[in-house]
C-alpha cells in the first residue's frame, strides 16, 4: 500500500493500534452528521476500519489513515470510495472535529487527486457531499471539483463535485 505525506499529514495504511482514536472520531455526532447521521460504536469503527482496508485489497487503492505529522495521532481518513455500484471513483475526506478548520482536508484532497491522477490513471474523480455541508463543499471547490449534479445516494440526495483530468 502507497503512503503520501503532505507538508503536515503522512497519509498511511490504517492499523489495529488506530481504533481508539478512529472510534471517537466516528462517535462524534457533528462529523457523522452528514455521513449517514448516525454515530459509530466502537464495533463499527473497527468494521469500517477493516472494509477500507479490504478495499485496497480489492481494489489497490482506498483511504488512507491521515495522520498529523507533528503530533503523530490520527487526525481523520483521506482517500478514494469506489464500492460495487459506487457512482464513480470518489474522493471523500473525514476529520475529527478538533482539526476542522486548519486545511488538513484540502491539504490531503489536493495531495490525493494528484495521485489519482498521475499514478491511479484516473480521468474524473467525484466527491458525493450532503448539500447543507458547506465545509465539504469548499474542500471541494479549494481543489477545484465542481459541482455537476444530484444524485440519490441510499435515499439521501447528495451533490455530485467532480473534476477531470487535465
Amino acid at each position: 500500500m502507497t503512503s503520501l505525506e503532505t507538508q503536515r499529514l503522512l497519509l498511511r495504511q490504517f492499523r489495529e493500534s488506530d481504533l481508539d482514536r478512529y472510534a471517537a472520531i466516528c462517535a462524534d455526532p457533528e462529523v457523522m452528521r452528514f455521513l449517514g447521521g448516525k454515530p459509530y460504536s466502537r464495533a463499527e469503527s473497527w468494521r469500517h476500519m477493516a472494509t477500507m482496508l479490504g478495499h485496497w485489497q480489492l481494489r489497490g487503492y482506498g483511504m488512507w489513515a491521515a495522520e498529523e505529522k507533528s503530533s503523530g495521532l490520527l487526525v481523520g481518513r483521506i482517500g478514494y470510495v469506489h464500492y460495487e455500484g459506487w457512482p464513480g471513483f470518489e474522493l471523500a475526506w473525514t476529520l475529527g472535529r478538533t482539526y476542522w478548520g486548519r486545511g488538513y482536508a484540502t491539504e490531503g484532497a489536493q495531495t490525493a487527486l494528484e495521485y489519482a491522477f498521475t499514478k491511479l490513471d484516473q480521468s474524473h474523480v467525484i466527491s458525493l457531499i450532503h448539500p447543507e455541508n458547506a465545509p465539504s463543499i469548499r474542500v471541494a471547490e479549494r481543489i477545484g471539483e465542481r459541482f455537476e449534479r444530484t444524485t440519490d445516494h441510499f435515499g439521501t440526495e447528495v451533490c455530485v463535485y467532480g473534476i477531470q483530468r487535465q
